[in-house]
């Protein structure tokens, strides 16, 4: 069947979810506790151990199918308008993102601020390395950058669709 990349996320959030709810159930009616004297088989609850791990295995067999399909389909697939594979983007935006950050703490930084008074009336300043106006132009074009990008990923991600053999 042919999903976007978006469709394969939410299906795999939704098997995800299909998962820990077995692992819950299979946590909380595996053991049960009766007191002595108690009827135990009026007291079990409904649980099925062979069913169960059949049941966390095909689900986890379909999710690595999933994975498998969208990694070779984004290792292998340009990103339209960049010399990228969507692969790489996903490497490169938290990197954007990272450098957008730092840049953000860099340009607000004042070129001299006072930091400390010793003794003696000596007082220390704490001068910038470089030039914060500099540091807010990089910081726009990172900005610039990570935003096209971003908008480039979620339009290839809604309309281009792959084969996902489940």
């Amino acid at each position: 069947m042919k999903y976007t990349s978006s469709e394969a996320a939410k299906l795999l959030r939704k098997l995800n979810e299909e998962h820990d709810t077995l692992e819950m159930t299979e946590s909380t009616a595996g053991t049960f506790i009766v007191a002595a004297g108690e009827d135990v088989e009026s007291l079990r609850p409904e649980y099925d151990y062979e069913r169960t791990q059949e049941e966390l295995r095909a689900i986890e067999e379909k999710i690595v199918k999933i994975k498998h399909a969208l990694n070779v389909f984004n290792a292998s697939n340009k990103l339209p308008g960049y010399d990228i594979t969507v692969d790489q983007a996903l490497v490169i935006m938290p990197q954007l993102t990272r450098r957008r950050n730092r840049l953000d703490t860099m340009r607000r930084r004042l070129p001299k601020t006072r930091e400390t008074m010793r003794s003696g009336n000596i007082i220390d300043y704490c001068l910038t390395n470089y030039d914060p106006k500099q540091a807010q132009k990089d910081f726009e074009k990172a900005s610039e950058e990570l935003a096209a990008l971003q908008t480039a990923l979620d339009l290839f991600n809604t309309t281009v669709s792959f084969e996902i053999y489940l």
